[in-house]
This record gives C-alpha cells, structure tokens and sequence, in this order.
C-alpha cells in the first residue's frame, strides 16, 4: 500500500529485456535505505526491489505489467516518480493507493493557470464508473483530487508543489499515464 505522496524522482539507469520481462535500474533517492524484497511504487506501479547496487536499484516487470502500464515506454534518462512502501504508524495524507495501475491514459490537454496546470487525460470508458468528480484518482503514482469528468476523461489541477516534486511536470500533450481508481470507489 502506498498514500500517492511522492517522496522522490529517481532517473532511471539502465533497461535490460530478457524473454518477456523487463528489467529496470533505477536511481537510488539519496537517504533511503532499500532491501531486496521492498515495496516501491515505481510512477504508480507496484514494484518488488530485485537487486540493489550502491546508487540504484533493479526492478522486474512481467508481460501482464507491461501491457496494463507505461513501463513498456521506461527509457534510460528519464524520471520517475518513487514511493516507499505505506508503515502501519504512518500518516495517511494522500490517499490508499496500491500500485497496482487499472490501465493508462492519455494526455489531452495542458492549460496553465497561475502557477497551477489543469491536466484533461483520456482513459478507457468501462473505468467510467470509478471516477467521480471531487473522488481522488493516482496518476503515475501521485494522489490526486478529480476535477470534473466525461465519458472518457477526467481532469485534475496540479498546485505549484506537486508540478515541482514529481514527474508529470515534464508531461506533453500525448503522453501516456498510469492511472489507478480509487480503491474505495472500486468496492
């Protein structure tokens, strides 16, 4: 479990396919401390650490990761958004999100408003039903608050802070986004 609060970017390393699965080296945030066998949400997905050098970290994708999320699109140099695992003691400021991504969208529009950005993304309508305007809805991993809704679309404002500390500062009119509904609004 995880609470879409993003603790850190980490850029990714290096990439290596072997029969199905990817393998991903990631950049180790400054500070953590990783063990094999950790839970990190890797932009949204939940990811088991594999192995460990000084500065990185490796993770596998399966073919069922690679046909539900962007990791399929993971290339060395770019960032992603990291998150450790969820403690027991620890606060709940996002929301439950689990890491395991429903299926991706696409960016449709970006319209600046002040020092905020307005994100329209296109998803597949049989999700429709989980997402409801004022509902929280993670997209590559980040919590955040739906804005308002279509058949096939959502929006969500990103405040100045979270356009600073994560990934989708760098997205572009066409990217693709991990997107999971909210757990509570699943069931």
């Amino acid at each position: 479990m995880f609470t879409g609060i993003i603790k850190s970017n980490g850029k990714v390393r290096n990439i290596l396919t072997e029969g199905k699965s990817l393998y991903v080296w990631i950049q180790k945030p400054a500070g953590w401390k990783i063990k094999t066998g950790d839970s990190i949400s890797v932009d949204g997905i939940c990811s088991t650490v594999k192995r460990l050098r000084s500065n990185s970290f490796e993770v596998e994708y399966m073919p069922e990761t690679l046909k539900k999320t962007t990791a399929k699109f993971f290339r060395k140099g770019i960032y992603v958004n990291l998150e450790p695992s969820l403690r027991a003691n620890a606060r709940l400021d996002g929301h439950l999100v689990q890491g395991h991504v429903d299926t991706t969208g696409d960016v449709r529009a970006i319209r600046q408003f002040g020092n905020s950005v307005v994100l329209k993304i296109g998803f597949p309508s049989k999700y429709r039903k989980f997402i409801s305007e004022k509902g929280s809805i993670s997209v590559n991993g980040v919590s955040l608050t739906v804005v308002a809704t279509g058949n096939n679309w959502f929006t969500v404002s990103l405040v100045s802070y979270t356009l600073r500390h994560t990934n989708l500062q760098n997205l572009k009119k066409g990217d693709k986004v991990n997107i999971e509904v909210d757990v509570l609004a699943r069931y």
